[in-house]
């Protein structure tokens, strides 16, 4: 394993909405790439889900059934490779509609925004 320090600082931040039925994990990484943001962090979140797919450490999914299954909380980052494609890899905690909490990575593609999404991103600029 490489471990390293990257360097860099901090550039614009963006305050947007995903639309009902896009997936999140699409939607944050469409929103870096309208705004044309290489590397972002995720530094805030509100919004629930129709349904979720968290994956598990197994290398399987755990589904949470809808509709809104909440967002309690939400991390992590994008970043763009050197053929240009961007990924986001995004990690929380959802509670279903009995209250159940729920945590892990999401899985993209599977995690469509039920009425609408606010999510903060701060661009990152590594030297």
């Amino acid at each position: 394993m490489t471990e390293g320090v990257e360097t860099g600082r901090m550039g614009r931040v963006a305050y947007a909405r995903i639309a009902p039925n896009e997936d999140l994990v699409v939607g944050v990484e469409k929103l870096c790439l309208e705004r044309g943001f290489r590397h972002a962090f995720v530094r805030g979140a509100l919004g629930s889900l129709v349904d979720a797919v968290l994956a598990r450490a197994d290398g399987g999914h755990q589904q949470i059934a809808g509709p809104a299954v909440e967002i309690v909380s939400l991390a992590g980052e994008v970043r763009t490779d050197a053929t240009g494609a961007i990924a986001a890899r995004l990690t929380g905690v959802v509670a279903d509609p009995e209250g159940r909490v729920h945590g892990g990575p999401f899985v993209a593609g599977a995690n469509p925004v039920c009425m609408t999404f606010e999510v903060t991103l701060e661009e990152w600029l590594p030297d």
